[in-house]
């Protein structure tokens, strides 16, 4: 592996982005905040997915909850501050679902739906912050 090739790759040895290529790229700065803010994500979810699979079983404590939802409110704000509205909207009908009463049974089933929603479009922003924007010409 070359330089070029292993400025590309974390620690960890997998690609800092699976969009990017060993090639280095050119992205905007809207881009390149946009990146970094979606790859503070998916820890998030992981944690989202433990608090709802705890409520399925009945074994979560409401200050957890709580917490998912105020994690979900950071998120929409952080996504449409950075005009990512999709990943916004999504987030904001999981914290609404988990604000909103009702059986635990119906309300877990949604938030695992909103949940898959919200990555669906997280993997679309992802792929859309990585592509370098095409430089229009100078004349």
């Amino acid at each position: 592996m070359g330089f070029r090739e292993a400025a590309n790759y974390p620690a960890s040895g997998g690609p800092a982005n699976p969009y990017l290529g060993p090639m280095a790229v050119k992205l905007s700065a809207k881009q390149q905040t946009q990146v970094s803010f979606l790859q503070l994500l998916p820890p998030k979810f992981a944690r989202w997915q433990s608090v709802i699979e705890q409520m399925g079983g009945g074994k979560v404590d409401e200050s957890f909850v709580r917490g998912m939802i105020r994690t979900l409110d950071e998120v929409k704000s952080g996504a449409s501050q950075l005009g990512l509205g999709a990943l916004a909207g999504a987030a904001s009908q999981m914290a609404s679902t988990a604000r909103r009463g009702g059986g635990a049974q119906v309300k877990v089933r949604a938030l695992r739906e909103d949940l898959a929603s919200i990555r669906t479009n997280y993997e679309s922003a992802l792929k859309k912050a990585s592509i370098p924007e095409e430089e229009s010409p100078e004349t």
